[in-house]
C-alpha cells in the first residue's frame, strides 16, 4: 500500500482484522515496514496495548506496586501512540507535498492522524461492546443496554469514517489542507516536568 491508498473503510477492516487475532498486539508480528502504513499499525497496537493497561490500571484487589506499573505502562503507550499519531501525518502530508492548494483552501483544525487514531479508538470500544452482546453471564437488560451503544459506536465510526474520506480527498484536490500538531508532552519530559527535574536536582544535593 502506498501512502496515499487510505480510504476509512480499508483502515476499519484493519482495525477490526488485527482485533480478531488472538496474538494482538503483543505476539503478532508487524505487518509494514515503513509509510504510512506502518504508522497506522504502530498506532493501532498502542492504542489497544494501553486499551489493557487502562483495563488492568482498575483492579482493586492487587499490589499498588502492580497499579503503579500499569500507570507507568499507559504513560509509554501513550507517548508512542501520539508519536505514530505524527508519523501518519508525516506520511500523509510528504505524499500531498506536491498538491497545490486552491487559493479558497480550508485548513481543517483535526488532522487526518488524529481522525484515524480516532477511528483505532473507536474499533477497541465496538470490538469490546459488541463481546459484552455475547455474553451468557448476563441478564437481558444488560444485553440489550450495550446492543444499543454497540449501534451508537457503529454509528459514530461511520460518520468519522466519512469525514476522513472527504478530507483525504479535498487534501488531494488542494481543497483543504491540514498540518502537523506536535503534543509535546510535557510530563514525559524529564526536562520540562517540574516534578521529574526538580527530583533530578535535589537526588544530586
Amino acid at each position: 500500500m502506498n501512502d496515499m491508498n487510505v480510504s476509512a473503510i480499508d483502515l476499519g477492516a484493519f482495525h477490526d482484522t488485527c482485533l480478531a487475532n488472538p496474538e494482538w498486539p503483543k505476539q503478532s508480528p508487524a505487518k509494514f515496514d515503513s509509510g504510512v502504513w506502518q504508522a497506522i499499525e504502530l498506532n493501532h497496537r498502542f492504542n489497544c496495548l494501553l486499551w489493557n493497561e487502562e483495563d488492568l490500571a482498575r483492579r482493586k484487589n492487587v499490589p499498588d506496586s502492580e497499579i503503579a506499573a500499569n500507570k507507568r505502562a499507559i504513560d509509554g503507550y501513550n507517548q508512542k501512540r501520539n508519536d505514530a499519531i505524527e508519523g501518519m501525518d508525516e506520511a500523509l502530508l510528504h505524499t500531498l507535498s506536491n498538491v497545490t492548494l486552491q487559493n479558497n483552501a480550508k485548513l481543517n483544525s483535526e488532522t487526518a492522524g488524529a481522525m484515524m487514531d480516532r477511528l483505532s479508538i473507536l474499533s477497541l470500544k465496538i470490538h469490546h461492546m459488541r463481546f459484552q452482546t455475547q455474553r451468557t453471564d448476563v441478564d437481558i437488560n444488560h444485553i440489550e443496554t450495550c446492543s444499543a451503544k454497540l449501534a451508537k459506536l457503529l454509528e459514530q465510526r461511520t460518520d468519522l469514517q466519512s469525514c476522513l474520506d472527504t478530507l483525504l480527498e479535498s487534501a488531494s484536490q488542494g481543497q483543504a489542507y491540514f498540518k502537523i500538531y506536535r503534543q509535546f508532552k510535557m510530563y514525559n519530559d524529564p526536562n520540562l516536568n517540574p516534578s521529574m527535574y526538580q527530583e533530578k536536582n535535589n537526588s544530586g544535593k
